[in-house]
């Protein structure tokens, strides 16, 4: 009981300081909590990690503060694609899918793969027929569209740029300094859009010893359409082994392709013998920015030590431990 513990991310990036107001700061730290508030609920009341990790991220996936579910950005073809994936320390299953553009909570969707069926990842029309005949929650693709999003991509398409998360007005601080006058320029958001990385995810350790890892994410805005990032790439957005370690990240998610970076901190623990936090340290501060990948990771290990690792000025995230208040936190 005393090593369950639960451990989120919202998202990574570069911070723009003057924008965290009070107001601002306080609205994330309150919504981290809730989170883990709800997680040590569940971790309390005997629930496995798969429920509570799932139920964590389902959570981010109904708040428009991130990019997943209801607060997805936009693609280049203005539609929501969104992506997710859950895995099982216990037996190694694991679920995704990806490009769905009206699956309420893809990360429900991804775990009905993972259990009802022999496959890992389902993408686009299939995976949402799919989620449909098995009971998940269809909505209109009207249901993702947020107006600050929306927005977001006409400054993306005006500036011909490919923005990793949150309001749009590219490079803010400079086109401040350029053009005082331009209304665009103006950011409410604290994480700068060029430098924000909006995955969420949720790793977890039950009373029962058993680790579990789930992750979502909307994407890039103005990101081509059909474009899958991490996020439902088991070993390299989402892993989870009861041998070893559960590990959720954000960031470049090619980068974190390439490196296969979430099971590489499984592999360095289970072969090299070394702790969560130098397996995680390792990969976020070595091998990712060695191609210029730039993000961060949570894991949990099996005697529930954690890591909450980045190489971005920030990242939202969180902990709690049974019978402990939570622990949230934004900037390093």
């Amino acid at each position: 009981m005393d090593k369950a513990i639960i451990v989120i991310h919202g998202g990574a990036g570069t911070i723009i300081k003057a924008n965290m107001t009070d107001e601002k700061e306080e609205k994330f730290l309150n919504s981290l909590k809730a989170i883990l508030v709800r997680g040590r609920e569940m971790l309390s009341n005997g629930s496995s990690a798969l429920d509570v990790v799932q139920e964590a991220v389902r959570m981010f996936e109904e708040d428009t503060l991130y990019n997943a579910g209801r607060g997805s950005v936009f693609t280049s073809d203005a539609i929501n694609e969104m992506d997710a994936s859950i895995m099982d320390g216990r037996n190694i299953k694991a679920g995704g899918v990806a490009s769905v553009s009206t699956i309420r909570n893809p990360i429900i969707a991804a775990r009905k793969v993972m259990e009802c069926t022999p496959h890992v990842l389902l993408i686009g029309k299939g995976a949402e027929l799919f989620a449909q005949k098995n009971g998940v929650e269809i909505v209109d693709p009207s249901f993702f569209y947020t107006e600050n999003r929306y927005q977001q991509l006409l400054r993306a398409k005006e500036e011909q740029s490919l923005l990793l998360d949150h309001d749009g007005a590219n490079k803010v601080e400079e086109r401040k300094q350029e053009n005082s006058n331009d209304s665009k320029a103006t950011s409410t958001d604290p994480i700068d859009p060029d430098k924000k990385f909006g995955t969420v995810g949720a790793v977890a350790l039950d009373i029962h010893g058993n680790l579990a890892s789930a992750t979502s994410t909307g994407g890039m805005t103005n990101k081509m359409t059909g474009r899958v990032g991490d996020s439902p790439i088991i070993g390299a957005g989402c892993y989870a082994n009861n041998k070893t370690v559960a590990v959720s990240t954000t960031g470049t998610g090619e980068m974190f392709m390439r490196t296969l970076a979430a099971y590489d901190v499984s592999a360095m623990m289970e072969y090299t013998g070394c702790t969560v936090e130098e397996a995680a340290k390792k990969v976020v501060f070595e091998k990712l920015l060695s191609i210029q990948g730039e993000g961060g990771l949570i894991a949990v290990d099996k005697n529930g030590n954690f890591s909450m690792t980045f190489n971005s000025e920030g990242m939202y995230r969180g902990y709690c431990k049974v019978n402990q208040e939570p622990n949230a936190f934004i900037y390093e």
